[in-house]
Formats: C-alpha cells, sequence, structure tokens
C-alpha cells in the first residue's frame, strides 16, 4: 500500500456506487417479498456490521426472508431459524483451527445443508475469511446460478493478492469497507464496491448505561503490594459521563483465546503504572460474561490488587470514558481511533500462529489505523516485544505529553476520512438489492 491510497473524504465518497442524487430514491421500500437470502457471519464484529445490514435491508424489503448463522444482533432482527452460533465459532489464529477442525468441518457441511434446503436467492458472507471463502468456493460449485455477495473484504492486501484472481471465480460482488480494496479488485474480474464503512454512524461515541461490575477484591492477607488496594465492590460503580483523566481502559479482545494470551500483559502493564500513580483505574472490557469470568479468574489466580473495573458488552461506550487504551490488535484499533482514544496496540498469538503469520503477511502494520495511515500512528507491541515494561512506558506517555496526544489525535481525523459517510449499511442494503434484481 502507498500514499497514494489516502484520499479526501469527497473521493472516498464518490467511490460509493451511488449517487448523491438517487439517495432518496435509494431508501424507497421494494417489492422483495419472492427473495430469501442467507447469511453467514461467525465473529462478533459479524454481527454487529451484520445486524445493522438486515435492518437496513429490512427498511426496503420487510418481507424478504432473512435466514442463516451469526450472532444474537442479527438474531433479534431475522427472528425465526436464523441461527446463534457465534460462541462457538469465534476463535483465533491457526492452531486453535486446527484444534478444533472436525468441529468447523461438521458446521461447514451443516451450513451447505441449510442452504441447500432454503434455496435462497442470494448468500451473503460476511467477514469470517477462513470459513466463508471455503464456502463461496463450495456453494459455486454446487449451485452455478446462486448469487454470491461478499460483505467486508477479506483483507488479501495483507496476506496473498493472487486469491483474488479465485475470488472472482466464486464471488459475484465484493462490498469493500476501505477505499484501497475497491481498487485493488479493479484489475481483477470481480465487481466491488466500496460501500463505507460500517463503524462510521456510531462516531463520535455518546454516553450510554453500561453493564459495570467492580472485579472481586483480592483479601488483603494475600496482597503482593499494600500500597497499591482493590477498590471495595460498592465503589466506583459508575463511570464519569466524560473522559476521566485517570481512568485506563483494557480491551483485550473478544475471543476466549485472546483475553488468554493478551490480558495478562495487560494486567501486567497496568500494575507496573499503578505503582508510579496510585490515582489511576482501569477499567477491562469483556465481550461476554463467559470472557468476565476470564477475566476474573485471571485477576483472583494473580492476587492482582489493582482499582480494576469489568465493564461487559460496552467496550465502544467504555472508549468514550478512559484517557487512554491498551488495545487488542483488530476491530477495536479502528473503533479506539473513531472514538478518538489515544491507545497502544497489543497482540499475542500462539507461537505457530505468529509463525505462520510471519510467512504469509505481506503488510508493515498490523493496527488498521496504521495501515490506513500507511505508518505507525499507534506504538505497536507485537509477540515478543509486547513486555509490559515497555507498554507501561509507552501508555504514561499518553497520559502526560501532551504534544504526543495531539498528534495521535490529529492522525485519527486523518484516518476517518478515508472511511466513506457513515451510511455503509444502507450502501450495502442498496447493492444486495441491485444484485437480486439483476438476477430476476
Amino acid at each position: 500500500m502507498t500514499n497514494d491510497h489516502k484520499t479526501t473524504e469527497g473521493r472516498a465518497s464518490a467511490r460509493l456506487g451511488f449517487a448523491e442524487e438517487d439517495t432518496q430514491k435509494r431508501v424507497q421500500p421494494v417489492d422483495a417479498h419472492s427473495h430469501i437470502v442467507y447469511f453467514v457471519a461467525g465473529e462478533h464484529s459479524g454481527d454487529n456490521h451484520g445486524a445493522a445490514l438486515l435492518k437496513a435491508l429490512r427498511a426496503r424489503a420487510p418481507k424478504m426472508q432473512l435466514l442463516g448463522r451469526g450472532g444474537p444482533k442479527m438474531r433479534a432482527i431475522a427472528g425465526g431459524k436464523f441461527r446463534d452460533w457465534i460462541d462457538e465459532t469465534a476463535v483465533v489464529g491457526l492452531w486453535e483451527v486446527i484444534r478444533r477442525y472436525s468441529f468447523f468441518r461438521k458446521q461447514f457441511q451443516a451450513t451447505i445443508s441449510e442452504i441447500d434446503a432454503a434455496r435462497p436467492s442470494a448468500v451473503v458472507l460476511i467477514d469470517y475469511p477462513g470459513f466463508n471463502l471455503r464456502l463461496a468456493r463450495a456453494l459455486r460449485a454446487k449451485f452455478a446460478e446462486l448469487k454470491i455477495i461478499y460483505y467486508i473484504s477479506p483483507q488479501v492486501w495483507a496476506w496473498n493478492r493472487r486469491r483474488v484472481s479465485q475470488m472472482a471465480r466464486s464471488i459475484d460482488l465484493m462490498l469493500c469497507i476501505f477505499p484501497f480494496e475497491s481498487e485493488l479488485y479493479e484489475e481483477s474480474a470481480l465487481r466491488a464496491i466500496f460501500v463505507g464503512h460500517p463503524m462510521m454512524p456510531a462516531f463520535p461515541a455518546q454516553p450510554s448505561a453500561m453493564a459495570i461490575e467492580n472485579a472481586p477484591p483480592a483479601r488483603s492477607e494475600e496482597s503482593r503490594d499494600d500500597t497499591f488496594k482493590v477498590t471495595p465492590r460498592d465503589a466506583l460503580a459508575t463511570l464519569p459521563c466524560a473522559r476521566d483523566d485517570n481512568l485506563i481502559g483494557l480491551f483485550p479482545g473478544s475471543r476466549e483465546r485472546e483475553v488468554k494470551k493478551i490480558f495478562p500483559v495487560m494486567r501486567e502493564a497496568a500494575v507496573e503504572l499503578g505503582h508510579e500513580n496510585p490515582d489511576l483505574r482501569f477499567a477491562v472490557s469483556a465481550a461476554s460474561e463467559p470472557l468476565a469470568e476470564l477475566i476474573r479468574a485471571d485477576l483472583y489466580g494473580k492476587h492482582a490488587t489493582g482499582k480494576f473495573l469489568i465493564v461487559k458488552g460496552e467496550a465502544r461506550s467504555l472508549m468514550a470514558k478512559v484517557n487512554v487504551g491498551m488495545v487488542a490488535s483488530g476491530t477495536a484499533t479502528l473503533e479506539a481511533a473513531l472514538s478518538q482514544l489515544p491507545f497502544v496496540l497489543i497482540y499475542r498469538v500462539a507461537w505457530l500462529t505468529y509463525l505462520a503469520a510471519r510467512l504469509v503477511v505481506k503488510i508493515k502494520y498490523l493496527g488498521m489505523p496504521n495501515v490506513l495511515a500507511n505508518r505507525e500512528i499507534v506504538p505497536e507491541f507485537i509477540q515478543h516485544k509486547a513486555r509490559p515494561p515497555a507498554i507501561a512506558a509507552a501508555v504514561a506517555r499518553l497520559l502526560t505529553d501532551k504534544s504526543e496526544r495531539a498528534r495521535m489525535l490529529a492522525d485519527f481525523a486523518g484516518v476517518a476520512q478515508e472511511l466513506g459517510r457513515g451510511d455503509a449499511s444502507e450502501n450495502a442494503a442498496d447493492a444486495i438489492i441491485t444484485e437480486l434484481r439483476r438476477a430476476g
């Protein structure tokens, strides 16, 4: 990727694939009662974006039948026989996939059988490339006339651009959320539209009620450091509406394996920061109750005596309240940038996964803000470089160095200009309906 991919907001908007004067026309409901559309999302982020897409489709085609597999948010909109399987499928890394190969093979065959039985007009695959790219190939081989649409492009620009020609043989339409992706596909036979990024409507984040609970306090007799006490359970039960100068956010990821690898590093860095500044407090984002339990177990097991809060299911709202973040690589890095939250990126995986990734990943940076900027605007602490003392020092700089914070926030504003006007879900829904009309 080069700086040639940098565009102004206007240029990015021009690639959305829809003329400005068509806006009112696009929002009118259509008669699509005869269409069945099957969706596949396998991660929490895919469930979020999929739910927004389903909502937009419902507004345009109220009688469209929405089937498939995703998470609780998609199921709440689709209802019926839509399956919530996210907690079973949200895994990370090569080794973790290998360990559960028989499970994924069974789910793969079951998904094909469901599609065969439903006979949908189109299948919409949402992110989740390890599963969905294979599914696209299998569906094309079995159902030659089936419309296959992919929403949120696999990051082939990062690991294997040669896959584009293979994807063109099985996918009819690619709906891209980054502007440089549609430019990449222009060189292939795969039709692609830049629809904008689905996160944009949610920013800047607004304060909202959050499910907050204090982490269980370690017993004082077990404390390794009596100078850094756990806050009692009935204190800090709410967070301020604005950013708290002394509140640090820990965002260790939305998958169990990520949390197991990354949260201990974050926790150790937090304890180091607390030793230097006893006024600091730490809010830990947990995507689900099982992950909250995992975090509690870690805090208990290490007799952590810091002022830790566990915040369940409200990562984006938490980002609007903390002063600096420690963020696991992934969707959350872009959320933090769009929330105007200064942060450092942390990532660890199994060594087999890391070594395999080193062989195939073709980009210089891991965090999407850095990828979009084509330079390191956010410090990255990856694998063996993810050392608590170094992380703590970087966080401390963001707490105290006003010029460093200002530079990072200005860079985040530039990143936001790349991502469209905030109507990605609506644009994606329009593109899907247009594709269905083309099919007749």
